[in-house]
């Protein structure tokens, strides 16, 4: 089985990506976790995007593009995976088309998380990020055993800039402008799976699994 997920920031596609992966035994590529991992070894795919992220650029569309075909193509993902991040945009969707095609591998479903705009802002606004080993907490949700302090390497946590509340409505404003057209475009594929995000992340989960166990046709 393949998957696409695709969400809003807070939507939970990373949580709900990491549960799946469990579940239905499946890599869970993450476009974060794929740059974080070519920087650190140094690949040619990530020595380009280091230039980038040293002086607080974004890392071009073409190149994130570019790093998560390179994932695609590794032996272990060929029988199923879980993308999460990607694509974000029209363009990158019709990349990832292109690709799956010429290895005959285009038959995915596209889980669209869709939550509302005051769960999204509870979501974000409560997060908070270890500055030393970047694991993320919740302050309702999932917190820290120790306050501000990181379970794992006792580094400090931090609001990102970007999970205040003031600018969270410009995320999400700026995520509708580029991926609308994605969904739209996943829609006319018939590929479009829409889930309901409120919820808690267990119920969330347990409905896409009871969906993902149903013929196609009765999805929706």
């Amino acid at each position: 089985m393949k998957l696409v997920l695709l969400g809003a920031p807070g939507a939970g596609k990373g949580t709900q990506a990491k549960g799946l992966s469990k579940e239905l035994k499946l890599a869970h590529i993450s476009t974060g976790d794929i740059l974080r991992i070519a920087i650190k070894e140094n690949t040619p795919l990530g020595q380009k995007a280091k230039r980038y992220v040293e002086t607080g650029e974004l890392v071009p569309d073409s190149l994130v593009t570019q790093m998560v075909i390179e994932r695609l193509s590794s032996d272990d993902v060929k029988d199923g995976f879980i993308l999460d991040g990607f694509p974000r945009n029209r363009q990158q969707a019709s990349d990832l088309d292109n690709f799956l095609s010429g290895r005959n591998t285009c038959n995915y479903f596209v889980l669209y998380l869709d939550a509302s705009e005051k769960t999204l802002i509870k979501r974000l606004s409560g997060r908070r990020i270890c500055r030393k080993c970047q694991a993320v907490y919740h302050l309702i949700n999932f917190p820290p055993l120790k306050e501000m302090t990181c379970d794992h390497c006792q580094g400090e946590l931090y609001q990102r800039s970007d999970d205040k509340e003031e600018t969270i409505k410009n995320r999400l404003e700026v995520y509708q402008r580029q991926t609308a057209p994605v969904v739209e475009y996943y829609f006319k594929q018939k590929r479009l799976i829409h889930i309901k995000s409120d919820d808690d992340a267990p119920l969330v989960l347990r409905q896409m699994l009871e969906v993902l166990a149903k013929p196609f046709s009765s999805r929706s």
